[in-house]
């Protein structure tokens, strides 16, 4: 019998559109082996943020914030940084680095350079950071008691924080919950973040930046240039490359704008080519490059930034005074409820305007679950409540407390969701990795019609 998505129906009628449909084999292939990377770097992630919780708030927490505010670098140059500074201005701008290579390639080879595919990850990425910001605002208006417009205006300053996905931390809750979730699914999640990075660098350097050093700014351009050049030319030695990027990070950080922007714009301007990308049995340089930066990312530059990040005092009344923080409990509704409503909201309003279906082997209660678990901000969260409130004071330490607890309660929400569903996905897994051929390819990735799972 014909599929569903094929040409039509048996009736003879135009077969509507899916959304969240299989992607091709390379896409698939390419998602697992990048999945399987997150997902080690969650694990190391959770693991580093834990151990900075456990030091924080031990007899030995003076230790702890001994080493995090320990000053190292090179005075002249005004790089004369704290540790937890060099965490969140240095080893980001590596993770940024990857997302800005990651997004360059949806753009150029993913489902971002088409329009139609496009559409549904940046409708809700688009709407799951706008509606957690208007729940934090309103949800601190609401809450802000009998304080002074002025001291309401501080509080406004964190709308960002809850607008980030951590995918490192979403991959980890899933690997801890065993869910088979389908490829479609995965696929949808990862594309997801990646806009949903864009967008929050996008905020961090038009929102969060105080001054302008035009000239430092300009300057930059001449090392991202020679970037470019090197790459072009196919010349990758890790010394050679490692020039430029360095003083493009350094310039961009003297500019006044946060240096993780250079991060991202390095990433841009890695060159992709489509000819090469759709190539199965070829590697694209940009592959190639986010192959060797990844792992150390995931592996160490996030969770370093964790844990110098994370290190919040529990203990001793610091719970309960973030429990009245108007900036934290907006943080906790943006999470939890604003990242649910708006990814399902704009999935569905995609749904709703282009008169399409879901995909047959998924229901609008997998879409939900995938929306909860949008909710696990972490990296970036922590990264906007700095900027928005000042590393290390009290109002900073009550939003990293909420964004894990946020993060949490998002997590076990989507647990739930997702596990009752997970019968159903192993039956997906099922036929989405049968090879009766054994050429090594899943056969639905071959053929039109659907495997007949009996």
């Amino acid at each position: 019998m014909p599929s569903p998505t094929g040409p039509g129906h048996a009736s003879g009628k135009p077969a509507k559109s899916r959304l969240l449909g299989r992607g091709t084999w390379r896409e698939a292939r390419y998602v697992a082996d990048l999945l399987r990377t997150e997902t080690v770097g969650g694990a190391i992630l959770l693991a580093a943020a834990v151990a900075s919780l456990l030091w924080a708030n031990s007899p030995w927490r003076d230790g702890y914030a001994a080493l995090r505010d320990t000053v190292v670098g090179p005075h002249a140059l005004h790089l004369d940084l704290s540790l937890a500074t060099w965490a969140a201005d240095g080893l980001l701008a590596i993770f940024f680095l990857v997302a800005g290579i990651e997004l360059k390639r949806e753009f150029v080879a993913g489902d971002l350079s088409d329009r139609r595919k496009a559409a549904l990850p940046i409708a809700a990425a688009v709407c799951g950071v706008a509606l957690p910001a208007i729940l934090y605002v309103a949800t601190a208006t609401l809450t802000r008691g009998d304080e002074s417009a002025g001291a309401l205006g501080g509080i406004l300053r964190g709308w960002a924080i809850p607008t980030a996905t951590d995918i490192a931390f979403a991959l980890a809750v899933l690997a801890v919950i065993a869910t088979h979730l389908p490829s479609a699914l995965r696929s949808f999640l990862l594309t997801l973040a990646v806009v949903d990075d864009l967008i929050a660098i996008t905020i961090i350097a038009l929102f969060y930046t105080d001054s302008v050093n035009l000239l430092w700014l300009l300057a930059a351009v001449v090392p991202l240039a020679a970037w470019r050049l090197l790459l072009k030319r196919k010349i990758t030695n890790p010394v050679l490359l490692a020039i430029p990027a360095l003083l493009a990070w350094g310039f961009v950080h003297a500019s006044g704008i946060h240096a993780t922007v250079a991060g991202v714009l390095l990433g841009l301007l890695v060159p992709v080519s489509r000819e090469i990308e759709d190539d199965p049995d070829r590697r694209s340089l940009a592959e190639r490059l986010e192959h060797k930066l990844r792992p150390f990312s995931a592996g160490f530059a996030v969770p370093v930034f964790a844990f110098f990040a994370a290190g919040v005092t529990v203990v001793g009344g610091g719970f309960g005074a973030a429990l009245l923080d108007p900036a934290a409990i907006g943080v906790v509704v943006g999470l939890v409820v604003g990242k649910a409503i708006g990814v399902l909201g704009g999935t569905w309003a995609v749904a709703r305007f282009t008169r399409a279906e879901l995909d047959e082997d998924l229901a609008w209660t997998d879409v939900f679950g995938l929306s909860l678990l949008a909710g696990v901000g972490f990296t970036v969260s922590l990264l906007v409540g700095e900027l928005a409130f000042g590393n290390g004071s009290e109002r900073d330490d009550h939003v990293k407390l909420a964004v894990l607890c946020g993060s949490v309660i998002a997590a076990l929400l989507a647990t739930v969701v997702l596990r009752l569903r997970n019968r159903h996905y192993r039956l997906v897994e099922a036929r989405e990795t049968a090879d009766l051929d054994h050429d090594g390819i899943p056969d639905v990735y071959q053929i039109d019609e659907r495997l007949d799972p009996a």
